[in-house]
């Protein structure tokens, strides 16, 4: 796994993990409005464009983290963030590790499987993995993704680069991900958003993470669709992350 850092001189450490099919971008602005007092580092997920190596499951991502951890941190950090597959990624971080941060933001993580969702997905990227590399079809999807306006090069540019088994295999992760018995043994203070105009089943994760996390707090985004927060409202965010802490 790589790491994109900001604020390295700062002692406070701060993880923020990106959505599927997105990458460190994800949270540049967010990371620009906290570098001044914060150690920012942004992995890319495995099987994402400038990654090392190829997607696997949520659950080894999450065991690369935690071994970065307790390799350069001494087994623990200041915050943890993750969007979509990131928040996952950190929900798996949290039940392996139960003690391995002080604060943990989840942003729209997907609890529910649906083994309808698995088998529809080889067979839909299958037949229209192809019209990634074409920016018409790409302003499409972007369009849908209710992501603002100027990120689209850094999303077109990296959706071309992630191989078509590799996105098969973080979406098909995604559709399948259940909440682990050990996450009720989470020691962080964790916060919980999800959209005001997300589906039901992402509405109901929510609830379902908050109920199984004593002590969690949860905030529907009045008008918020998936993953806005963070991409759309990166300095709003940063200052959800400092109102957190400082609280």
């Amino acid at each position: 796994m790589r790491y994109v850092e900001y604020g390295k001189e700062n002692n406070n450490v701060i993880f923020l993990l990106h959505g599927g099919g997105l990458s460190w971008w994800n949270y540049e602005e967010v990371a620009k409005s906290l570098q001044d007092d914060y150690h920012i580092i942004l992995p890319i997920l495995d099987g994402h464009a400038e990654s090392d190596k190829p997607f696997s499951t949520i659950e080894d991502n999450a065991a690369e983290i935690i071994t970065f951890i307790d390799t350069h941190f001494g087994g623990s950090v200041f915050l943890i963030g993750g969007l979509s597959l990131g928040g996952q990624i950190l929900l798996e971080i949290l039940s392996q590790r139960n003690d391995i941060c002080k604060y943990a933001v989840i942003e729209s993580a997907l609890v529910i499987p649906s083994k309808l969702m698995y088998l529809m997905i080889a067979p839909a990227f299958g037949s229209c993995y192809g019209l990634i590399q074409y920016k018409w079809f790409s302003k499409l999807q972007f369009k849908s993704l209710k992501i603002k306006s100027d990120l689209f090069d850094c999303y077109f540019r990296d959706t071309c680069a992630i191989s078509k088994k590799d996105m098969i295999a973080f979406l098909q992760a995604n559709s399948l991900y259940s909440l682990k018995r050990t996450i009720k043994n989470c020691t962080a203070k964790v916060y919980i958003f999800v959209g005001g105009k997300e589906n039901n089943a992402m509405q109901k994760s929510a609830q379902i993470i908050h109920q199984s996390i004593q002590g969690s707090l949860l905030q529907v985004l009045t008008g918020m669709y998936h993953g806005e927060f963070s991409i759309n409202w990166g300095k709003d965010y940063a200052n959800k992350i400092r109102e957190i802490i400082e609280n």
